[in-house]
């Protein structure tokens, strides 16, 4: 079916999948754009691209009975080797085709994590369309808008609750002509045009692979495969056009870099697959070294992540930093019950992994840790086998990454974007600095505009990894990629003499006051957060006013996504530490209590101590009854913090503290 040629070597008139079709141009917003693949005379910028089908069907043929994916299923994990994969891709390609998918238009998937998640994702790309994961916590208004925008013609849904969700628009979405449902069988009394999975399988063996050919034959690589949809502070969702070399060349440079070995390497997938970093590990990194994946359930991160963990045993791990705070938080409250000669040998054990990460020092209690707390901790979390563990998607308290070191678990901080096909820059375990992303991958450049007198200025991105464009947005793709083809990311950061890089803030959240001084608020926001290890967020206010607030919110236990009353066992233990007997936030705020807000003023004055200057030392403050969430809009689906929203919320809070 697929026939392999270096991309190079052919021309616009040769038949696809692996054709360059000719263009100068560095951007497109059209849906069925191509642009410019951004090769240089130098490796890996030079490396030769093949279209995804090409690299699925070499991948899946090579690997052949290794087991490709797992998924616990009625209490029992059901697995798919290889060769079953590319038949079920293969195999819903042909029913995309044949229930009316379009070249150029989109398959829609919104549910968890699954299996069938990643056919319906790389079976669109097979059948010449475009892959797009819908956020699960998306609005139905956001919904709409993505379907409609990048006009889908199939919408794969996982039950019957998110199809229930979905169904209630369906008079809104002319360009959907199918709804597909995975798990478990639609009610056809309620919904008579919904096709199960088994059906949607039937339909496609059913099929000859003429028309799949077609849609192979004229794919070129250099045109949209996948839509990444960015959550933007103010105004509609902006559909980030990603191309086969994209995604291809980017993938193929961070697996060279962190070295995945060759069938070998184990994932676990619970991340969005809509967001860019569960899109390009969980699918494409795994594919890249004939590696397996196991699927977590959907209440991963509300506690059932560990027993995945504990059977799947990754050999890679990404977590974002809050997965990674949660980890810690339940850590802390387990280790609040060993007492006595553990404890204290526990506490030097991890003084000493700590010494050794930071300053080289080998001893003998880091050599007593390996042996008698490390190892076991790995196990107790399922990471005995994990080689490498990530982090990124937004900024990590350096805390929680000191700690995770005293346990010699070293947390690799990356950094990227959608608009860069997830990583710029990578850290690994022979590149490491605390506090930084790393250093940029091979084959990429990076500036730093209008620097200041450190070495500080606004990232800017060159390279193969760079997005096509943003989908029927010429004025935001022009505005953030510029006529040479530079990504301006809207972060501020540098660049130290080894290369690595530094994130100091957000260009676009730079807080000016009035009196004109120029504010980062995160260095200021995380000084906050490490005084005080009962704050959970802290929120900087100030742009425009005489000084600078902030709002900050206690560590509580979540329900779902939602945040409840009841404070963790970390934040119960700090306020304990003051002899204050406290469970909830409500007992803090009542009253409220004397000590605690003292407390938390000493550890603002602290905070304060480490300003750059009198314009960055926090003013005032004050405590939010509830914390930020995604629920509650101050959240987006990667747990960033969406400055404007959390501004537009609490407006009137704001001015009160200037009164």
């Amino acid at each position: 079916m697929l026939v392999s040629k270096e991309a190079s070597n052919m021309s616009s008139d040769e038949k696809g999948p692996d054709r360059i079709l000719p263009t100068d141009d560095l951007t497109t917003w059209e849906k069925d754009g191509c642009v410019k693949i951004r090769k240089t005379k130098d490796w890996p910028a030079n490396r030769d691209s093949i279209s995804l089908p090409t690299l699925v069907k070499k991948q899946c043929e090579s690997a052949g009975t290794q087991t490709a994916l797992a998924v616990k299923r009625g209490g029992q994990w059901v697995k798919w080797n290889y060769n079953e994969y590319y038949n079920a891709i293969v195999t819903s390609a042909k029913a995309f085709i044949a229930l009316g998918l379009e070249a150029h238009n989109s398959v829609c998937i919104y549910g968890f994590n699954s299996p069938e998640w990643f056919f319906s994702d790389i079976g669109a790309i097979f059948a010449g369309a475009k892959a797009v994961g819908l956020y699960p916590t998306n609005s139905s208004e956001a919904n709409k808008f993505i379907i409609n925008d990048c006009e889908c013609n199939i919408l794969v849904v996982d039950d019957e609750k998110s199809l229930e969700k979905m169904y209630s628009l369906r008079n809104e979405l002319p360009t959907i002509k199918k709804i597909v449902m995975y798990i478990g069988k639609p009610d056809k009394n309620v919904y008579p045009d919904v096709l199960s999975w088994d059906d949607l399988m039937e339909l496609g063996k059913n099929q000859t692979s003429d028309a799949l050919d077609e849609r192979l034959a004229n794919i070129a690589i250099n045109q949209c495969c996948t839509l990444v949809y960015t959550s933007g502070t103010t105004g509609n969702p902006k559909g980030v056009m990603l191309s086969h070399d994209n995604l291809y060349w980017t993938g193929m440079c961070a697996h060279d870099v962190i070295q995945m070995r060759e069938s070998r390497e184990i994932i676990v997938s619970y991340l969005p697959l809509s967001h860019i970093a569960g899109n390009m590990v969980d699918i494409w990194a795994v594919l890249f070294a004939k590696g397996t994946t196991y699927f977590a359930d959907k209440s991963a991160l509300k506690g059932t992540l560990v027993q995945t963990l504990q059977e799947a045993r990754p050999t890679i791990f990404f977590g974002v930093p809050r997965v990674w705070e949660k980890i810690m938080e339940g850590m802390l409250a387990k280790g609040k019950d060993v007492k006595g000669l553990k404890r204290k040998v526990a506490d030097a054990c991890k003084k000493a992994g700590l010494d050794y990460h930071l300053h080289g020092k080998e001893s003998f209690l880091f050599n007593l840790g390996q042996k008698v707390i490390y190892k076991k901790i790995k196990e107790a979390l399922g990471l005995d086998r994990c080689v490498s563990f990530f982090t990124g998607a937004a900024p990590i308290n350096q805390d929680v990454v000191k700690y995770f070191l005293s346990l010699d678990i070293k947390i690799l901080e990356l950094y990227g974007m959608s608009e860069t096909t997830g990583p710029h820059t990578l850290s690994f375990l022979n590149m490491f600095k605390l506090g930084s992303v790393g250093k940029a991958i091979p084959g990429v450049k990076t500036r730093f505009a209008e620097p200041d007198d450190k070495g500080e200025g606004e990232i800017c991105m060159w390279g193969r990894h760079i997005m096509m464009g943003y989908l029927n947005r010429e004025d935001k793709t022009t505005e953030d990629i510029d006529e040479e083809g530079w990504m301006h990311s809207g972060d501020l950061g540098s660049e130290d003499s080894d290369g690595f890089v530094f994130i100091t803030g957000r260009k676009k959240e730079l807080i000016i006051t009035a009196g004109g001084e120029n504010v980062a608020p995160v260095p200021i926001e995380e000084n906050i957060k490490t005084e005080l290890p009962c704050i959970a967020n802290a929120v900087l206010i100030g742009d425009r006013r005489k000084f600078l607030s902030v709002f900050l919110t206690f560590k509580v236990v979540m329900d779902n996504d939602s945040p409840t009353n009841n404070l963790t066992p970390s934040a119960i233990e700090w306020c304990e530490s003051l002899g204050r007997k406290v469970s909830t936030v409500d007992e803090i705020l009542s009253g409220p209590d004397v000590k605690i807000m003292a407390a938390i003023q000493k550890g603002i004055d602290r905070a304060n101590k480490k300003a750059v200057s009198n314009a960055a030392r926090v003013q005032r403050w004050t405590v939010l009854p509830n914390d930020v969430s995604i629920p509650g809009g101050e959240l987006g689906p990667t747990l960033k913090l969406k400055r404007f929203q959390f501004n537009k919320k609490y407006n009137d809070s704001i001015d009160n503290l200037y009164l």
